[in-house]
């Protein structure tokens, strides 16, 4: 069975088993040339993709990319900029990206970029991606001095969830994955957790009863969200929710972590933030703690290096000039906005999430 989540009439998200057979129903008719980028360590999807597109008869290219955030670079996307000029890539031409979020990021952004804008199908084969990076529009690229600094908004002509895909995903990953299903539960969607809550167990695995449903609401979320909001000039950063510190623990420690343990972390952060500054309930807080480590994810951060931490969240996107931003909880399922908290409530959540609780 395919789910369709439209966003905004803008485009569809088809979510089930199989739909990446349907790529090139749609790749833009008229495409005469497609870009086909993937991860290097992951072939086998995109070749299948290549294939389906050049039997309608249209020339495909493909660009493997290296793995995981390395991929996410200035030089990379030059790179791939060459391919598409070597070939005579026109504003009709497209791109199609099938890896994780990194490659999603990628790939949207050299569409967005190529003669200011080409249409780009969104193929992501990790549950991060599916949830997250494929689907809202947001492009971008690293560098030393953040993540995702370097970025457009440019929204895909489709994306493809295929399910089966999750079949052949490592574990850790797969539940790094669920950060951001939970994620939306806790800003949107109460009935994410409750199903999580339900059976920890089958949340974790790709073929769980529930997987489809948590799939489709969370992405249901987040087009809900993107519709009203797409450039994120206010609502649209509720989807960062726990995002502020979780960056900031990736970039210190060099991308090593994963993207959604580093969400994990900075959503009890973000929780123990709101309880120490008098917006939350010490029960929520314990919920995000209990519902994480139920699926396996990180609660604590006991070895973070606070000074190092500090300036990276003042670099982060939401920040405005001194200010550092935070979305946090009012309560279940109510986001709001903590603009430049006091130093000593900044230092206090940290000193709590350093601990299990």
């Amino acid at each position: 069975m395919t789910e369709i989540v439209s966003v905004g009439g803008r485009y569809d998200v088809r979510i089930g088993g199989g739909v990446l057979d349907a790529v090139a129903e749609v790749v833009p008719e008229r495409a005469e040339q497609v870009l086909v980028v993937h991860s290097a360590a992951f072939p086998g999807p995109a070749r299948r993709v290549a294939a389906r597109i050049e039997a309608t008869g249209r020339a495909v290219h493909l660009a493997a990319v290296p793995d995981a955030e390395t991929a996410k670079t200035a030089a990379v996307a030059a790179d791939l900029w060459g391919v598409l000029g070597r070939h005579g890539f026109t504003r009709t031409d497209a791109v199609v990206a099938v890896g994780g979020g990194t490659v999603t990021d990628l790939g949207g952004f050299v569409a967005a970029t190529w003669l200011r804008g080409v249409p780009v199908v969104q193929v992501p084969t990790t549950l991060l991606a599916m949830v997250d990076a494929a689907v809202g529009g947001k492009t971008g690229i690293n560098t030393p001095e953040g993540k995702n600094l370097v970025g457009a908004f440019h929204e895909p002509a489709a994306v493809l969830i295929d399910l089966d895909l999750l079949a052949t995903l490592p574990r850790a990953d797969y539940v790094a994955g669920l950060a951001e299903i939970i994620k939306a539960g806790f800003i949107a969607d109460p009935v994410i957790l409750d199903l999580i809550e339900a059976d920890p167990v089958a949340a974790t695995r790709w073929d769980g009863p529930a997987t489809a449903e948590l799939v489709t609401r969370s992405i249901a979320v987040k087009a809900q969200v993107v519709t009203a909001d797409l450039r994120e000039s206010f609502l649209r950063e509720i989807l960062n929710y726990g995002h502020t510190f979780g960056h900031a623990v990736e970039q210190v420690e060099g991308y090593r972590r994963r993207h959604g343990e580093a969400v994990a972390i900075g959503m009890v952060y973000a929780a123990e933030l709101a309880w120490h500054t008098g917006h939350l309930e010490a029960a929520l807080v314990a919920r995000h703690r209990a519902i994480l480590a139920s699926v396996g994810l990180p609660t604590a951060y006991p070895d973070g290096d606070w000074e190092a931490l500090q300036a990276a969240m003042r670099r982060d996107k939401k920040a405005r000039g001194a200010q550092v931003r935070f979305v946090i909880l009012d309560a279940l399922a109510s986001p709001t906005r903590l603009a430049d908290p006091a130093p000593g409530s900044l230092r206090a959540a940290f000193d709590a999430v350093r601990t299990a609780g």
